[in-house]
């Protein structure tokens, strides 16, 4: 459950993603609860004519849903060529700039909206800022339904623990937008080259992505708290 200091760092840094945005952009939006927060605030501009000619792209399903709402102009990802701008948050964001997303288990789509983008810039509050990937959070790993076992094992070979994602209120395995499952993994003392893994965990067979977004942020938005008051600090990368 969010504190109201978490919910103050979080809008901060999505209105800061926010000024970013011009008229005509082509915009990925992300999934999540500060993605959300940026898509409600984005909905308001373009309601008011603050922001004209936008059109979205979204990650999730409900993303879709929230942008729908709020008026916020749709296509598909099939639809567009290029994308100016995409915004997500992220699970994990380490000193290198390497991500872990996925805890929405969304990563396939988010994955290909970011790669499609001009900049992509991610949202985050400063508790999601780690030394080191994976000490505090599982790497998510989307895989075909008929494979997850198969999966597990072969990742028990990189010194990788993995268990199938349940649901909640629902009987039995998260079911991701794709209609697969996923593999939440801890690997023994984090991940040392996230570059190297994300290669390796995609190339097993049954693997449709994970959720490791390497060499790919532009910019990470961080919310903080400072005397009581929310602010925002960016990193670019060099």
């Amino acid at each position: 459950m969010m504190t109201d200091l978490q919910t103050q760092m979080k809008k901060a840094v999505a209105k800061a993603a926010i000024d970013q945005i011009e008229d005509g952009m082509i915009l990925g939006l992300g999934s999540g609860s500060t993605a959300a927060l940026m898509i409600e605030a984005l909905g308001q501009k373009v309601s008011s004519g603050n922001l004209k000619e936008i059109v979205g792209v979204t990650t999730s399903f409900q993303g879709e849903v929230l942008a729908s709402q709020l008026g916020i102009p749709l296509k598909n990802l099939s639809a567009v060529s290029r994308i100016d701008l995409a915004i997500d948050g992220a699970d994990e964001v380490d000193p290198g700039f390497q991500l872990i997303k996925g805890g929405g288990a969304c990563h396939v789509q988010e994955k290909l909206v970011a790669s499609m983008a001009d900049r992509f810039v991610v949202v985050v509050d400063s508790t999601k800022m780690v030394k080191k990937l994976n000490l505090g959070f599982k790497l998510p790993v989307e895989v075909l339904p008929s494979a997850w076992k198969l999966v597990q094992k072969r990742i028990s070979t990189f010194n990788g623990s993995s268990s199938l994602r349940m649901a909640e209120r629902k009987a039995g395995p998260i079911v991701t937008d794709q209609g697969n499952l996923v593999l939440d993994v801890t690997f023994d003392g984090g991940i040392d080259d996230p570059k190297l893994l994300e290669s390796e965990i995609n190339n097993i067979p049954g693997v449709l992505e994970n959720g490791l977004f390497v060499d790919i942020a532009d910019e990470i938005l961080i919310g903080e708290i400072n005397n009581g008051i929310a602010s925002v600090k960016s990193l670019v990368k060099d």
